[in-house]
């Protein structure tokens, strides 16, 4: 007689063992096509979740319906190709774990078009399927705003849009291609840490191995953009604060410098020898802060206007904190496009706050940053500056920079996913701003600025 349970257990197992082999013979696919892949395409494990209505991942196994898997794979291997890869895709760029406080929905979808971006560029057999008229032309006009189609840009765009329940169902039916429901689980979200060391390990290897393997073989135009991503990525976001620290100059203060006094001689001297101190607080203060500075905005038609404001009162709220802020400043802010179009002398917090109330554009022709370097150089020529430590140059990158180094640290400064920095000198600094950083609301700034001074 049989046993009906044992039976359904055998069945079950017949089942995974046939599950696992559809996703290694995947994962072997792909990995056979695309070499550099290899240890992100086997950093996931496989467990069967009948009660999962599709297929998914949360950074360490891919969790699936076997039925779903089945249908998929009914369709062509292709289809069970791009699934694995887009959700390594997923993980790679972290969109597990960088949502923060965006809408969800719109969140999931800027993911997966992103993602799907990618592999509708790979002109591999193993993964490509012809895109749909309706996905080609959702690509065409993200790309006329974003130099790269990330997650964080197409999101931006997305809310932008103002969709209909209707656009955004269309619209997310496209491109889904997994489930994002393990990315909101609790357990999920305490493994964070963890799956964002092991990720960002695998991407800075993965951008180790395309680039080594570009020397030895040419590298396809596919490949190409998918490494710029992982760069992009790769790079450390930086603290702003942090960063304009690095134009500060040390000067002496009359302050009392508290870290330098200590209260163990004091109290010693005033227990022991008759209210006489050993020790008394120094009265000036070494404090490195930011004096003669410049910042150049590019004003030519490929910026943003409104991005140039947000930037502007972004450095505005940093430099006016009292500990980058001499009482006595000599910052110039200066427009240029394909020429200077105006200089503006900010020497206190007066001035510049009535500049930030009057500021407009002005300019809107061809990018050319080598005249704004040379006025600067004329400037301290004529002695306009007693120290310039520094030059901040707001810009997308589209234009032609000076060939030699001036005598003072300059940092180009671009908006993520919206710049084009291969041609910047070597000689200069770079530093990538997350829009999100530059869109703060208009209440938490002023609460900083009113605490300044």
């Amino acid at each position: 007689m049989t046993d009906p349970i044992r039976e359904r257990q055998l069945d079950e197992l017949d089942t995974v063992e046939l599950c696992v082999r559809i996703l290694s013979s995947a994962r072997n696919e792909l990995y056979l096509n695309m070499h550099f892949l290899d240890l992100a395409l086997h950093s996931l494990g496989y467990e069967a979740d009948p009660a999962m209505s599709a297929i998914g991942t949360d950074g360490f196994v891919i969790r699936y319906d076997p039925d779903h898997l089945f249908a998929l794979y009914r369709r062509g291997r292709v289809y069970v190709n791009r699934a694995y890869l887009h959700m390594v895709l997923h993980c790679l760029f972290c969109h597990l774990d960088t949502r923060g406080e965006r809408a969800a929905d719109y969140w999931n979808l800027a993911c997966d078009i992103a993602m799907e971006s990618i592999i509708d560029g790979l002109y591999r057999k193993c993964v490509h399927v012809s895109p749909s008229p309706f996905r080609r032309d959702i690509y065409l006009r993200f790309q006329k705003e974003l130099p790269v189609l990330t997650a964080e840009g197409i999101y931006r765009r997305l809310q932008e849009m103002e969709l209909t329940e209707a656009q955004y169902r269309r619209m997310a039916d496209e491109f889904r291609v997994d489930s994002h429901d393990l990315w909101y689980e609790e357990k999920t979200r305490k493994q964070a840490i963890p799956r964002q060391s092991r990720w960002k390990d695998n991407r800075e290897k993965l951008q180790t191995r395309m680039e080594s393997m570009s020397r030895e073989e040419s590298r396809s135009e596919d490949e190409q953009e998918l490494l710029e991503q992982v760069r992009a990525e790769n790079r450390e976001r930086c603290d702003y604060k942090k960063f304009l620290r690095k134009f500060a100059v040390l000067k002496e203060e009359l302050r009392i410098d508290d870290d330098s006094f200590d209260y163990a001689y004091y109290t010693y001297g005033m227990e022991h020898y008759g209210n006489m101190p050993l020790i008394e607080p120094l009265e000036s203060k070494e404090i490195f802060r930011v004096e003669d500075f410049v910042i150049v905005i590019d004003t030519s038609m490929s910026c943003s206007g409104e991005l140039v404001r947000r930037f502007l009162d972004e450095t505005y709220a940093v430099l006016s904190e009292s500990e980058s802020y001499f009482r006595k400043i000599n910052i110039h802010i200066i427009q240029c496009d394909d020429q200077v179009r105006s200089d503006e002398r900010i020497t206190s917090r007066e001035e510049m706050e009535q500049y930030m109330r009057r500021f407009t554009i002005r300019g809107k022709g061809g990018t050319d940053f080598r005249p704004a370097f040379e006025y600067v150089n004329g400037l301290r020529a004529r002695g306009e500056f007693t120290k310039l430590r520094g030059l901040l140059y707001f810009t997308d990158g589209k234009g032609v920079y000076p060939v030699k180094m001036p005598p003072y640290d300059t940092a180009f400064i671009f908006v993520r996913d919206r710049y084009r920095d291969e041609s910047v000198p070597a000689w200069a600094m770079k530093l990538i701003l997350d829009a999100e950083d530059l869109e703060r609301p208009a209440a938490e700034k002023t609460a900083r600025k009113s605490t300044a001074f």
